[in-house]
């Protein structure tokens, strides 16, 4: 039964940073994984992380003037505001003529359409610069300029070239720097490697670690701490066509809220724009920040309808509204019209082969096209998760609608939490800065829990009970239901029923099927009864929690009765404008779900708004 003063559960860019700062002071540090840490998924990012360098100026750029609308006049910054934009060398115009952090912190409020808690995309904008800087001091190897400067280009929604990226395997080497670093601490920081995690020990609201299982041996453990940090990633898996590994199947977020805890907004789930047709295999946005094109059936430009101004370099929620459309209006390519295209040719040979190399080499090897000479088939493709554990802006774990009623040595960072860093929509080259950010956040936050005297909680007796009742209902069961079959209909059903649009008829039929999944779940029965990696005992559990957090994501769409950023219902959506029809007064608020016998318990607390008003949100 192994001891560590912090035990952080996932391998990509949240857990490592977070492990970082914690073995910084001095503490006993774990990283439990269910993949080895260089498989983790934040290394499937490819496009850039997004800081405010301000490394390619105005006149390089060829983009209009950046812009700030809709400050409040009676600002309320408080002693707790965590940067203050008034330290800066003189106030800030409307007319911003370069790249600040307070131009990113307002393009990702109104990005993420004004659900943001803007507390927390402040920490984001303005710790950005210097995390990059520690990630360029790593070694992380940026792309460059030829002054030597870290390169900089465009992406939807931001309003100047501040994705700092390494062609277009960003995350693979940002992933890859973090990990040589924890390699560098090898003696202060243990690695359970292809270890899952089953249940937290979460008693009287103080956590006290993990339950987990050994992939290698079969064996049931506990793993205890002072301080649990949850990294685990994204649930992209729920949908049948997913940009997402294999291994973001939601763990975290179900095991967090089977033990009580509320999950916030799950029902905003980002569809990325350009994933390739049927596979969902990711093609950056970078293309389209390098020039590529969007076409329709016909070969038009067809973003020109939706976003005039910013045209494929629009935010991700409105580019994919737009591809659906065009499929669902009669304008998709293919025999079935069901895609539309990424042209590449606009960009040219030359600077794909060196900026996009590996978009490049997967378009030729899964599709079989050359993207030098043909428009690629593509779909948008579930994600990323803007919904989470719900946590504060320093990484805590709340469970009330005022954020004060805090779980005590219970952590979450990355994907996987909630901070509201997004809202209601993730621009593009945010989710590696978000990851980085709150893995620092929740780092520090333990650090200073467990320094200022915090003790090691007892182990409750029955600790291991759930987590050994779980695994012997499904290697015990004959019940016959098979586990991919359930899989499949869970899946489809998802991406058919609440997908890019949902409305209140599809939604309550995919609540419907979720629920008899849910029980036809109890009889799922697998054939490997076996201890060494077993994949198949895997796969369910896994399944069980997929059944789970869907359940969140549709009760919470069909609650919400407005279209705001990746939640769009077909009931509140103008097609003649093709804008959403967002509700402020009734919805301008954040979603909890919670679990109760018979389904989810909706509750909702306030968004935190103290600089950006929200406005009409136009691109």
């Amino acid at each position: 039964m192994p001891t560590h003063d912090v035990v952080i559960v996932g391998a990509g860019l949240a857990g490592m940073r977070a492990a970082l700062e914690v073995c910084k002071a001095g503490l006993d540090v774990a990283i439990v994984s269910k993949v080895h840490p260089s498989r983790s998924h934040s290394g499937a990012a490819q496009g850039g992380i997004a800081a405010a360098l301000d490394n390619v100026g105005i006149a390089e750029r060829n983009m209009p003037p950046a812009k700030i609308s809709g400050e409040n006049v009676d600002e309320k910054v408080t002693a707790d505001t965590p940067v203050d934009w008034r330290t800066m060398e003189g106030k800030p115009a409307y007319e911003v003529k370069n790249d600040s952090p307070l131009l990113h912190w307002f393009d990702i409020c109104k990005g993420g359409d004004y659900l943001v808690d803007q507390d927390a995309a402040e920490l984001c904008a303005f710790l950005a610069p210097q995390l990059i800087y520690e990630y360029e001091h790593w070694g992380c190897a940026f792309s460059r300029l030829p002054d030597g400067r870290i390169a900089q280009r465009e992406f939807g929604g931001h309003q100047a070239p501040r994705a700092c990226y390494a062609a277009d395997r960003t995350g693979h080497a940002c992933l890859h720097a973090l990990f040589e670093q924890v390699m560098k601490n090898a003696k202060k920081i243990k690695i359970y490697s292809e270890f899952l995690m089953l249940d937290l020990i979460l008693r009287d609201g103080v956590c006290g670690g993990i339950v987990v299982y050994d992939l290698r041996t079969g064996q049931l453990d506990v793993i205890r701490a002072k301080a649990t940090i949850f990294a685990t990633g994204g649930y992209g898996r729920a949908f049948s066509v997913t940009t997402n590994a294999f291994a973001s199947t939601g763990d975290g977020v179900a095991i967090a809220y089977r033990n009580g805890i509320p999950l916030e907004d799950m029902e905003f789930v980002q569809f990325h724009p350009t994933g390739l047709y049927r596979l969902g295999i990711l093609l950056s946005e970078a293309a389209r920040g390098e020039g590529a094109y969007l076409l329709n059936g016909k070969m038009e430009r067809f973003m020109q309808r939706y976003a005039p101004t910013k045209m494929e370099k629009g935010p991700r929620d409105i580019v994919a509204r737009a591809e659906q459309i065009e499929i669902m209006e009669g304008r998709g390519g293919g025999p079935n019209k069901d895609y539309v295209y990424l042209d590449f040719r606009p960009i040219g040979e030359k600077r794909i082969r060196e900026a996009l190399p590996q978009i490049s080499e997967l378009v030729r090897r899964f599709v079989n096209l050359d993207p030098f000479k043909e428009p690629v088939p593509i779909q948008p493709s579930a994600h990323y998760s803007m919904g989470g554990i719900p946590v504060n802006i320093k990484g805590e774990v709340v469970v009330d609608t005022q954020n004060e009623q805090k779980i005590i040595g219970f952590y979450a960072a990355g994907e996987c939490s909630c901070m509201s860093v997004h809202g209601a929509n993730r621009l593009g080259v945010n989710s590696l800065l978000e990851a980085t950010v709150t893995g620092y956040l929740a780092g520090k936050s333990a650090v200073e829990f467990i320094q200022g005297g915090a003790p090691l909680p007892d182990l409750p007796p029955d600790a291991t009970a759930r987590a050994d009742a779980e695994l012997k209902a499904i290697l015990n069961n004959d019940g016959g239901e098979n586990c991919a079959a359930l899989a499949k209909e869970l899946k489809e059903t998802m991406m058919e029923k609440c997908g890019v649009f949902r409305d209140e008829d599809n939604l309550k039929k995919c609540l419907a099927k979720i629920k008899d999944l849910q029980v036809r779940f109890r009889r799922v029965s697998i054939s490997d009864k076996g201890k060494t990696f077993n994949t198949a005992l895997q796969d369910a559990i896994e399944l069980g929690h997929m059944l789970d957090f869907s359940e969140v994501i549709v009760v919470g769409a069909l609650a919400r009765k407005e279209s705001r950023g990746g939640h769009a219902r077909l009931e509140y959506f103008d097609m003649k404008t093709y804008e959403n029809i967002r509700d402020d007064e009734n919805f301008l608020k954040h979603t909890l779900g919670y679990k109760e016998d018979d389904g989810v318990r909706l509750a909702y607390k306030p968004v935190k708004i103290y600089k950006f008003k929200p406005e009409a949100r136009k691109y």
